[in-house]
C-alpha cells in the first residue's frame, strides 16, 4: 500500500493520548524489571523515551539514529547514522514511537541483540520484531503524531479570483 493510500486512514494522536499510551507501556515494562538505561531511536523515539525515563526512574538515555524514511516515504534502504553497541544491549531498553514494517526494529535487533525493544504503537507487520508495545494500530493506517508538521486547513475556501473589498 502506498503512502497516499495510508493517508486516507489517518489517525491523529494528541499529546495527551501519546502520554497516556507511553504510561501504559511503562506499566508493562515495570513488570519486566529494571533497565540500565534507555536507547531512544531518533527522532520518533525521543519523546516516548523522555516520558519512559521519568515514569521508570531511568536516568541514563542514549540514542541511535536510523534513517528509514525520506520526505515521509519509505526509503529504499535504511541507513544507520549513529550506532550504539554497549554490552550488545544487555539490560538496555530500546524505545521507538512505532513499528510499521519492522525494518528499523530488525536493524536494532542486529545492533543490540540482547536489548528489550519497545514501541508505543505497533502495526501487525512490525510486531514480530519487537518485545513490547502499548497499542496495536491497523496496518493500513497513517499515524499523525503531535510533533509531526501539520498544515492547517484554510478557515474559508475562496470561491472566486476577484479581489475583495475591505470594509471599515
Amino acid at each position: 500500500m502506498g503512502t497516499a493510500d495510508r493517508r486516507q486512514n489517518v489517525i491523529s494522536l494528541t499529546w495527551a493520548q501519546v502520554h497516556q499510551d507511553v504510561r501504559s507501556l511503562a506499566l508493562q515494562l515495570a513488570k519486566k524489571g529494571s533497565f540500565k538505561g534507555i536507547v531512544a531511536v531518533a527522532r520518533g523515539g525521543l519523546v516516548p523515551a523522555g516520558i519512559l525515563a521519568k515514569e521508570c526512574h531511568i536516568r541514563l538515555v542514549e540514542t541511535v539514529c536510523i534513517q528509514s524514511c525520506e520526505k515521509q516515504l519509505l526509503a529504499a534502504e535504511a541507513k544507520v547514522l549513529k550506532a550504539f553497541s554497549q554490552d550488545a544491549g544487555l539490560g538496555w531498553l530500546v524505545v521507538d514511537d512505532m513499528t510499521a514494517t519492522g525494518r528499523t526494529a530488525a536493524m536494532l535487533r542486529v545492533m543490540l541483540p540482547k536489548a528489550h525493544i519497545a514501541v508505543v504503537y505497533a502495526k501487525e507487520q512490525g510486531i514480530a520484531h519487537i518485545d513490547s508495545f502499548a497499542v496495536e494500530m491497523p496496518q493500513e493506517s497513517w499515524l499523525l503524531f503531535p510533533w509531526d508538521p501539520q498544515l492547517p486547513a484554510p478557515l474559508k475556501k475562496q470561491t472566486d479570483d476577484k479581489p475583495r473589498k475591505r470594509g471599515l
